[in-house]
């Protein structure tokens, strides 16, 4: 695994071993980064469930200004923080060994940007939906990647679904908070 384009460009990333940790493959990386291109200069970047870090420190080695790296497991904050130094990007991130709802329910900071990716089947979606609403700036954007089989919401308070991504089996479904129906 390695980051794809930016300051971090084809640095290679460490993951946990084992099947705890589900990274998201380069072909859907590539893809959500993409779709999200124009909006990464200069946001702040929420990487829920973070496993390695990969997805926060892409926006970061593309322009974010700052990331917040949020997982409950000891292993991958240790990871994040490793991949971090390798890309150069400890400078601009913050990481946070805690539960989700404990995160979310504390948390006083907003988010222009959040990748979402939980443990596919262990039912986190409906709650950690709902919580976000609570953390994103006016027109952030939530990208949540899902299997097929979860079927989502179009709406969670104000986060609105706005478009869906098909990776064979895998969604990626983008809200934007507030709504904008023009956004796609």
């Amino acid at each position: 695994m390695r980051v794809i384009t930016g300051s971090a460009r084809n640095k290679r990333l460490c993951t946990l071993p084992g099947n705890d940790v589900r990274p998201t493959t380069e072909k859907v990386k590539e893809a959500v980064f993409s779709a999200i291109q124009f909006e990464l200069e200069n946001s702040k970047v929420l990487d829920l469930f973070a496993g390695c870090g990969q997805m926060g420190i892409e926006a970061l080695s593309r322009g974010a200004d700052s990331a917040v790296f949020c997982d409950n497991s000891k292993a991958s904050v240790d990871v994040i923080n490793q991949n971090l130094q390798t890309c150069s990007l400890s400078d601009k991130a913050r990481v946070v060994r805690s539960d989700y709802t404990t995160f979310l329910a504390t948390s006083k900071e907003k988010f222009d940007i959040c990748f979402l990716d939980p443990p596919y089947y262990a039912g986190y979606y409906e709650n950690v939906m709902s919580m976000l609403d609570g953390v994103m700036k006016d027109g952030g954007k939530v990208l949540c990647e899902h299997p097929d089989s979860v079927i989502l919401k179009d709406n969670y308070g104000s986060l609105k679904r706005v478009k869906d991504y098909r990776f064979s089996k895998i969604i990626v479904s983008k809200y934007v908070s507030g709504g904008n129906d023009d956004e796609k």
